[in-house]
């Protein structure tokens, strides 16, 4: 499959968002993918990210990689999720212009999946919810040399992925998070935080999940 992909510069709630776009042609739907936290080398350029964008568009969606707050030609500075959450927002508005009112799949790694999941909150309570999200290595609890992320609850049927051996978000951070919500995780043996070697596993996991 050739891509097109484009850098793009939008117009955001506090100055410009870069993003990176990655178009099969004639999408079916919208895939917004988010990187991990950008305090501690996050960017849209993350081996995981990336892993997801090109998922999503082997399964027909454009994929779009924001660089949050002061990160690349991205303006404005790190506000712990809030603002990302406005700026994931805007580009999300940015896409129904450019490519229609398609279905919506949200996914996130790490502090990008956090924030995902605020995302995820306000489109419900808006009428227009995602099609289904997809949360890797997700940000919840305390973590360490960053903060305690409360975590938003999301639907059932929501693909969460995380690795047994990650050491950044402990692993109990997240089955936390998930049990009262009744939320299945899929864990990654042997995976760190960053699925060194085992980012195929993401992909296969994803690709089966939409076909099914």
């Amino acid at each position: 499959m050739r891509l097109q992909a484009e850098q793009l510069l939008i117009d955001g709630p506090v100055g410009k968002i870069e993003m990176i776009v990655d178009n099969p042609g004639a999408p079916r739907g919208i895939a917004l993918i988010s990187h991990p936290h950008p305090l501690f080398g996050g960017g849209n350029t993350n081996k995981v990210v990336q892993t997801l964008a090109r998922t999503f568009t082997h399964l027909d969606y454009v994929a779009l990689r924001p660089n949050f707050r002061g990160i690349g030609q991205t303006e404005g500075v790190h506000d712990d999720g809030r603002g990302e959450t406005e700026d994931l927002l805007a580009v999300l508005a940015e896409a129904k212009c450019r490519y229609g009112n398609l279905p919506v799949a949200l996914a996130g790694f790490s502090f990008g999946a956090y924030v995902q999941t605020r995302v995820a909150e306000t489109l419900q309570e808006t009428g227009h919810p995602a099609q289904r999200l997809v949360l890797v290595g997700t940000a919840s609890g305390f973590v360490e040399g960053a903060r305690l992320y409360r975590t938003k609850a999301v639907p059932r049927d929501t693909i969460v992925i995380h690795g047994s051996d990650d050491t950044t978000v402990p692993l109990a951070n997240v089955i936390e998070w998930a049990k009262p919500l009744e939320l299945p995780v899929i864990v990654v043996p042997g995976a760190d935080h960053f699925f060194h070697r085992r980012l195929h596993v993401i992909r296969e996991i994803v690709t089966r999940a939409w076909r099914y």
